[in-house]
């Protein structure tokens, strides 16, 4: 008598015949093994007989009608018949029984596109892609099977020109009110955000892991002659310092800036027990939090007055960053250079220091420091005492006001465009 773990390794080693034969020896034992009517199905499509495909894959179904290989067998053969309807809502139900089966969700993109459903196929196409190339699969030739190739290359080709036509589409009323002109330096960003074009580097330690924007000044540290505000902000730091005396003491209000502990533990150490990254934040990705506000007044105004970046659902970040001691943060990269951070000192202890790009700076309390966290940097508080400065993100300041307004809108609908991807 065959077993299906028989069956199976006949269809492993790849002797289909033999394995078809063993199945069906599977299949006259047991009528509804979906395994097997599967396999057989299967078998007589690739040798053009779909009806009598059809006729095993339906019973399949019938059985089991949350196995969502079956809805994907069954959409390839409705579409060998021309029955292009059933064959949608078959990969549809294929890709919403298991939502990782990242072929399936391929072939629905396509079926979608075929219909005329483009926009919705280039999210679904976008999808899959992003899942497979996350476990290896489909980032190259080699690691994409040859059959498959012509349509993984399609959905690249279709993704890019999806991608180029939104995110160009955002500067067509700008350059009407402002000119081509104003946008130029926008445009090549875009090229090479959309890899149409490769970056020029002044200095190959500025990495941003997100969006590069050429022709900006370099370097690790800003020169404080380029703020013209920052001499009236650091007046205000006796009254910043009083307030956060006054939060200081209660964890009210306080958050983690690493909200998952596999993040925590992968990008802080410490020598003094636990290490501990937390704040009390203004704005947390852009979200302003009224309650911190609202108990610094004081600090609220002075920080309303600097060129904060704004862009919803994404920036700013201002907090005042909480070192317990003992606490180093790891080397890492900012995601863009349209971006800088700005560091107000506020409780110094000694043997504290930031690193950005191989160059040292030691805080001086009340002394503003700016940079460019692009650059690979890290931070430490190698004393017995807590560390806080107010960290606040900034427009890159050789940035123009245009150019500004127009990398909020693409930031957003980058953003835009990944949740709908993430949510199909």
């Amino acid at each position: 008598m065959t077993t299906s773990s028989e069956a199976q390794a006949l269809l492993r080693q790849g002797r289909m015949r033999e394995a078809e034969d063993a199945y069906e020896r599977v299949l006259e034992r047991d009528p509804n093994d979906v395994e097997a009517l599967n396999v057989l199905g299967m078998g007589y499509l690739n040798r053009g007989n779909a009806a009598r495909a059809l006729e095993l894959l339906r019973r399949a179904s019938g059985v089991d009608a949350g196995d969502p290989i079956t809805s994907h067998h069954l959409a390839k053969t409705y579409e060998s018949v021309g029955d292009h309807d059933s064959a949608l809502a078959a990969h549809e139900r294929a890709v919403n029984l298991n939502p990782e089966f990242n072929l399936a969700r391929l072939y629905f993109a396509a079926a979608l596109e075929r219909q005329g459903a483009t926009d919705r196929a280039l999210l679904h196409y976008a999808r899959a892609l992003k899942d497979a190339q996350v476990r290896g699969r489909w980032v190259d030739p080699a690691t994409t099977p040859p059959a498959l190739q012509p349509l993984v290359e399609h959905a690249v080709e279709l993704i890019r020109g999806g991608r180029h036509a939104l995110l160009f589409s955002l500067l067509t009323p700008l350059e009407r009110k402002y000119g081509r002109d104003a946008l130029s330096r926008i445009e090549q960003c875009l090229r090479i955000y959309l890899q149409e074009e490769q970056p020029v580097r002044v200095d190959d330690r500025q990495q941003p892991s997100f969006l590069f924007f050429p022709g900006l000044p370099t370097g690790a540290y800003f020169d404080r002659a380029v703020f013209s505000w920052l001499d009236e902000f650091e007046a205000h730091t006796s009254d910043i310092r009083s307030e956060l005396d006054r939060l200081l003491p209660s964890a009210a209000g306080r958050e983690r800036v690493f909200t998952e502990d596999l993040l925590e533990a992968q990008n802080l150490r410490g020598s003094v027990g636990a290490p501990t990254w937390n704040g009390y934040y203004f704005y947390r990705h852009g979200e302003r939090r009224a309650d911190n506000h609202a108990s610094c007044p004081r600090t609220s105004a002075a920080l309303n007055k600097l060129p904060l970046v704004r862009v919803e659902k994404h920036a700013p970040e201002v907090l005042f960053s909480v070192f317990t001691p003992g606490t180093h943060l790891l080397p890492h990269r900012g995601v863009t250079n349209t971006r800088v951070v700005g560091h107000l000192p506020l409780l110094i202890p000694s043997d504290c220091a930031l690193n950005v790009g191989g160059e040292l700076h030691a805080w001086r309390e009340g002394r503003v420091v700016v940079f460019d966290d692009t650059y690979e940097h890290e931070a430490w508080n190698r004393s017995q005492q807590t560390r806080v400065v107010l960290i606040f993100d900034l427009w890159n300041p050789f940035l123009t006001e245009v150019e500004c307004l127009a990398l909020a809108d693409i930031v957003v609908a980058i953003g835009g465009l990944r949740e709908a991807v993430e949510s199909v």
